[in-house]
Order: structure tokens, then C-alpha cells, then sequence
């Protein structure tokens, strides 16, 4: 998926100026990072493989009943449904992201983003402050589903329901199709959110982590 088609340059610069005066807000860094999907789900294709073979078995049982259009060698009418729909329903997967991730189920999918997460919290080293006050706000646009991660100095000052309440508000808009304006004003809640809660800026506070929002297309 491409990612950057969803944030055009004035977006990307939009964002990086709302991280930046979020930032001026109090003592916290935040990072912005989108993803296309958090998984490729490549056990779906077996789930879409199998559906597939049932199907198409289904199909062929009903044409012979409707009709009795078998004939010739009744084995190879057995089994070449089912071959058929096995394959096209592994191949129909393998070039769908979003039909595979149609076919996971909806823990499997929060899992997966969660761990996504999580990868790009230590990839990004949000954990690196000098204060421990780093927050990552992420995204995953397949998934629809955003996390917020806050390093243990952010942790102890503002609830998770807070940030729950922030990845949601930004899931739903980028289900709608306005991914960028939400992450916008998911970075402006932020910064809003670290202020009322007192993470306060020290006297020679500097830019720790980049402001600029990170895409990944994977």
C-alpha cells in the first residue's frame, strides 16, 4: 500500500507543524508513525485456499443436480473442482491484502498491530528521552486501528483511557478516509493532553526525537 497517497506533502508538513507547537506545549516528544499494514496475514491464504475448495465442490455438486453435466472420468470431476478453488482462492488471497485481512480474525489483527507498535516504538527509539517522555501515535491504514504508546514518564501522568480514547477518535477517521487530518489532530490532542496533565518543559528542553511524521509502506 502505498501510504504517501493518503499524505500529501502539505499533510506531511501540516503534521509536522502540529507536532511542533504540541511540542512547545510541554516537556513530551511525539512521534507520528503510519504504516500500510501491520502484517502481511499470509496464513489467510490457506483460510481463502480452503474456502475456495469448498465452494467450488459446492458448485459442482449443484451443477450435477441441476443439470448432470458430468460426464467422462467421474474422478477428475471429483477432484479438479476442488484443485480449481484451492487455487483460486490461495491465489485470489496472495493478491489481496485486503481480503486477507478480511479472513483474520479481529484478535489476530489487534495483535499484530499491537506488535507493530511496538516494533516502531523501539525502531524509533521513543523510549530515549532524557525524561522518558516520549509518545508514539501510530497508525496502521488496513487495519483501521491506531495505538498510542507513552514511555513511563508520560505513563505516570496521564491515563490510558485518555490515549485509548485519542487512537480511536483517530481509527475512525482514517476508516473514513481522512487519515491525514486525523492524525493532525490526534498530535494536537496530544499536545493538549500533556499540557493539562502538568509534563512540563525543562528550562533547557531540546528537540529530542525527529518532528517530522514517519511512513512506512509495508
Amino acid at each position: 500500500m502505498n501510504v504517501r497517497r493518503f499524505f500529501p506533502p502539505e499533510a506531511l508538513e501540516a503534521i509536522h507543524r502540529a507536532t511542533l507547537a504540541a511540542e512547545e506545549k510541554s516537556g513530551g516528544e511525539i512521534v507520528a508513525y503510519v504504516v500500510g499494514r501491520a502484517s502481511d496475514y499470509h496464513e489467510a491464504c490457506w483460510k481463502a485456499a480452503a474456502l475456495g475448495a469448498l465452494l467450488s465442490a459446492a458448485l459442482a455438486g449443484l451443477l450435477h443436480e441441476l443439470g448432470e453435466v458430468w460426464g467422462g472420468w467421474g474422478l477428475a470431476w471429483i477432484t479438479l473442482p476442488v484443485l480449481l478453488g484451492l487455487a483460486a482462492g490461495y491465489l485470489l488471497a496472495q493478491a489481496s491484502y485486503p481480503l486477507r485481512c478480511w479472513l483474520t480474525p479481529r484478535a489476530t489483527q489487534l495483535r499484530r498491530v499491537s506488535q507493530r507498535a511496538t516494533q516502531a516504538f523501539l525502531e524509533e527509539q521513543v523510549f530515549a528521552t532524557v525524561d522518558r517522555t516520549g509518545v508514539l501515535i501510530f497508525l496502521a491504514l488496513l487495519e483501521r486501528r491506531a495505538l498510542v504508546l507513552a514511555d513511563q514518564g508520560i505513563a505516570a501522568r496521564v491515563a490510558q483511557q485518555e490515549w485509548d480514547a485519542l487512537a480511536g477518535g483517530l481509527a475512525r477517521g482514517a476508516g473514513r478516509g481522512r487519515a491525514a487530518e486525523a492524525l493532525q489532530a490526534a498530535v494536537e490532542q496530544a499536545g493538549d493532553l500533556l499540557a493539562r496533565y502538568g509534563v512540563e518543559r525543562r528550562v533547557d528542553d531540546r528537540d529530542e526525537l525527529p518532528s517530522q511524521p514517519r511512513l512506512r509502506d509495508e
